[in-house]
This record gives structure tokens, C-alpha cells and sequence, in this order.
């Protein structure tokens, strides 16, 4: 009473004893202290243990506390093999075993052998109390009242709820109700029934399964062989295939070869042409002159005629060489390694001045760094060429698009006057004048090379 006046008065509680916990709960529920009913409770289910449960199951018999009361349940049901033959456990008021029996139901747990033995035990133990009766009449009356509560005890059983195992070791209890055990026994048939339907369809599955995977692993067998057999196929095809390409290439390999080859042939014949050109060692210049002047039978004959280097660099030795000689292709080279000249089909004669030819044209094969693109220029106005015997090769009417003077030096290059300038280029600027050999009149002649029939 202590406690719960130190609660009222000092909004706290002592929990020392718990043999009090039973009675401090009675309290509260008596005075209606829900909050403090509520604390005790939810002690006393914290303090319920295996060495303490029977003390607080009996002791909740006033109270009726469901809570306590499932507590203890929960525990006698984990022990009961060790517990079966406890003392407290025949002190269980026929309520509460009747509560018990109704826990395990709810629970879905089957009821094993040990449980029956319990109950016969413990109504075996609730007879030996009966008193006051001579013996027989005694006897009789424990008789009754053993089946009376079996009776009533197993009216609570579902049939699930007991083991089959157990059934036959049931048998030996006389005060079983008959309906009760037949009932067990048809279910028990019932069960071995859908066990063995369950069995003979197991074993029809089984085998069916054996079939299926047998019939599957056939199948997948003619599948691998299909398989197989078109990878063989394919790694053949594959093998033929490699072998007709690896043969395709090869002879591509020795048609190129003899690309190659003729190709060096005609690069050959080509070099043959100016094969003692001091200028002209490049084959792609080779054929750029040889497409532009596009006369095979002019290469084919032609010589040099004059070389400045061989001859010297004298006006009057070139015009002994070139005149009266018709086609003649002149090709300049300076000491900053510009190359150029012109071809013309008439050609020059001594003191003859302008001569026209429409078929005349200006060159360039190279400049200073040997970037530019071989191009050729064609005549457009005026006179293609200037023949003097003062000069060197004269291209173009009066100023001349190049010139070189007595000594095969220049003279000037004025290009652009009578032959067409490469595109975005305009006549009389410094970029005219010095595309040819590099500047209008300090560039410096290495070699001049005239060639014709």
C-alpha cells in the first residue's frame, strides 16, 4: 500500500519484491490507476520466467489477467517435456487447462502422446481427491467423472490438431469417445489414401518427368547433331570460302604484281626519255610533260639537243641547236630549284620575231619547296613565241612572259601577258611575276634543256 501511495503522492513506484507485483496490479485495477495498471502489468510480464510462471499463473487466478495468463502458456508450452511430471502442472484448474488446450488450438500445434498421458495423469490425480465415498461407489464415481472430463476436454480437440503418429498408443484409453476415435480412424484412412494417391501421382510425375526428360535429352541430342552437322557445314563453307578468297587475293596479289611490274616498265620507258636529263629526275614530271605535249611519237624520237651546262650558256650555241627544228621543249631550271619552260610546235628560227602557235604552252614542275601541284598554261594573245638570235628561248609577245638573255640568264619573267595565269592569280602583280622562277629578274639560271627531233 506504500508503494501506491508514494505513487499518488510522488508519481513514483518501487519495484523491489516481486511477490507484491500481483498485489500492487489488484490495487491499481481497484482504484481504477489505468496508467499505473498499465506499468505494473507490463513488469510482471518482463519478470515472468521458467522458475517463477506457476507463481504468477496461480497467483492471476483473481485477477484474470489474459495477458499474464497467455505468458504463462507460452512457456509452459516451450517446457512441457520438462515439465510434464511437475507438480504445478497438476494444480492447473480444469478452466485452465481447458484455456491451455484452447491456446494450442490457436496456435495450429499438433498435440503429441505426452499431452494425453498429462491429461490422463491429471484427472487420475483429481479423482485420488475425492473423498468421503466408500470405495466402490468411490471407484465408480472416478470412473464417471474420468470420462466425463476426457468427454469434455476432447469435445475442444479439432482431429488435425492430434498426431497420427500417436493414434494407435491413443487406443489404450477406454474413456476416448467412440465417435471421437472413429472420426480419428477415418481420417487417418482418409490420409493414407491421399498419401498413397499422392505417392501413385508422384510416382506418375516422376515417371512422366523420366519420359519428358528423356524424350528432351533425345531431342536435344538430334538437335546437337543438327547442330553439328550444320557447323560442319558452315566450317567448310568457311574453309572453301577462305580458300577461294585466300585465292582471289592471291591472284589480285599477282595481277597487282603485274600491275606493279608493268608499271615499273612503263616508269622505266618513261625515265629512258630523259635519261640524261639533269632537270627531270622526277617520274611524275615525266608524265605530266608527257600528258600535256601528248605526242607519243615525238618523245619517242626526241634528244637533247642543247644543254647550257654542256654547250654553254650562250645565246648564239642554242639557236645553233634549236632553229629550224619544229617542236621543241624547253625546260628551265634556276639555283633556287624552280623548274619550268614551254613547248612549242612550230618551233624558232634565228631573227623571225613573233611566231604564232595555238598549241604552244607554259609550265611549271616545281618551286622553291617543291609544294606546288605541276601545271600547264596555255596560250591566249599576242605571239606564243619570240625567236632572236640575242636571246635565249623567248615565250610570249613583247614584255614576254619569260625570257633569257644572251648569256641564257634572265631577262624577266612579265607572266601572264600571253599565257593564261592559274586561277586567283592577276596579271602584273609581284605573284604573277614570280611564280614561274621565284622573282621577276633576280632569279640565277643552273641548267637549260632543250629537246626536239
Amino acid at each position: 500500500m506504500e508503494s501506491i501511495l508514494s505513487y499518488i503522492y510522488y508519481g513514483n513506484i518501487s519495484f523491489e519484491n516481486q511477490e507484491n507485483f500481483i498485489e500492487l496490479l489488484e490495487i491499481s485495477i481497484y482504484f481504477k490507476l489505468n496508467l499505473l495498471k498499465e506499468i505494473i502489468q507490463k513488469k510482471i510480464l518482463n519478470s515472468i520466467n521458467y522458475s517463477n510462471f506457476f507463481q504468477f499463473l496461480f497467483q492471476n487466478r483473481n485477477l484474470n489477467s489474459n495477458e499474464i495468463e497467455i505468458k504463462c502458456f507460452e512457456l509452459i508450452n516451450q517446457n512441457f517435456s520438462q515439465i510434464q511430471n511437475n507438480e504445478n502442472l497438476f494444480n492447473l484448474t480444469k478452466e485452465e487447462i481447458i484455456k491451455f488446450i484452447q491456446f494450442k488450438q490457436e496456435k495450429k500445434e499438433i498435440f503429441q502422446f505426452d499431452f494425453f498421458q498429462f491429461l490422463n495423469n491429471w484427472i487420475e490425480k483429481r479423482n485420488q481427491r475425492l473423498k468421503g465415498k466408500k470405495e466402490k461407489e468411490k471407484e465408480k464415481e472416478k470412473g464417471i467423472e474420468k470420462k466425463r472430463l476426457f468427454h469434455s476436454f476432447f469435445s475442444l480437440f479439432d482431429k488435425d490438431s492430434i498426431s497420427k503418429q500417436d493414434f494407435d498408443k491413443l487406443k489404450q484409453f477406454d474413456f476416448f469417445p467412440k465417435s471421437f476415435l472413429v472420426d480419428i480412424q477415418n481420417k487417418v484412412i482418409q490420409d493414407n489414401q491421399k498419401e498413397i494417391e499422392n505417392k501413385e501421382k508422384e510416382i506418375e510425375e516422376k515417371w512422366k518427368k523420366e519420359v519428358e526428360d528423356k524424350n528432351k535429352e533425345i531431342e536435344n541430342k538430334e538437335k546437337e547433331n543438327q547442330q553439328m552437322k550444320i557447323e560442319i557445314e558452315e566450317k567448310w563453307k568457311k574453309e572453301v570460302e577462305d580458300k577461294n578468297k585466300e585465292i582471289e587475293n592471291k591472284e589480285k596479289e599477282i595481277e597487282n604484281k603485274e600491275k606493279e611490274v608493268e608499271k615499273m616498265k612503263q616508269e622505266m620507258e618513261l625515265q629512258k626519255i630523259f635519261a640524261d636529263s639533269e632537270i627531270v629526275q622526277d617520274i611524275e614530271y615525266v608524265k605530266k610533260l608527257q600528258e600535256w605535249i601528248n605526242d607519243n611519237d615525238f618523245f619517242s624520237k626526241m634528244k637533247k639537243g642543247f644543254s647550257a651546262k654542256r654547250d654553254g650558256f650562250n645565246s648564239q650555241n642554242w639557236h645553233k641547236a634549236v632553229d629550224g627544228k619544229g617542236k621543241t621543249l624547253i625546260i628551265i631550271k634556276t639555283k633556287d630549284n624552280f623548274i619550268f619552260g614551254g613547248f612549242t610546235q612550230v618551233g624558232f628560227n634565228g631573227n623571225t620575231g613573233k611566231i604564232n602557235d595555238s598549241s604552244a604552252f607554259i609550265f611549271s614542275l616545281r618551286n622553291d619547296k617543291g609544294d606546288r601541284i605541276p601545271a600547264k598554261f596555255t596560250y591566249k594573245q599576242n605571239s606564243a613565241i619570240y625567236s632572236n638570235l640575242s636571246y635565249g628561248p623567248l615565250f610570249g609577245g613583247y614584255p614576254y612572259d619569260f625570257c633569257l638573255n644572251s648569256n641564257l640568264q634572265p631577262g624577266y619573267s612579265n607572266f601572264g601577258y600571253s599565257y593564261n595565269l592559274p586561277n586567283g592569280i592577276t596579271y602584273g602583280t609581284n605573284e604573277a611575276k614570280s611564280y614561274l622562277a621565284g622573282s621577276y629578274s633576280s632569279w640565277v639560271v643552273d641548267e637549260v634543256e632543250s629537246y626536239f627531233i
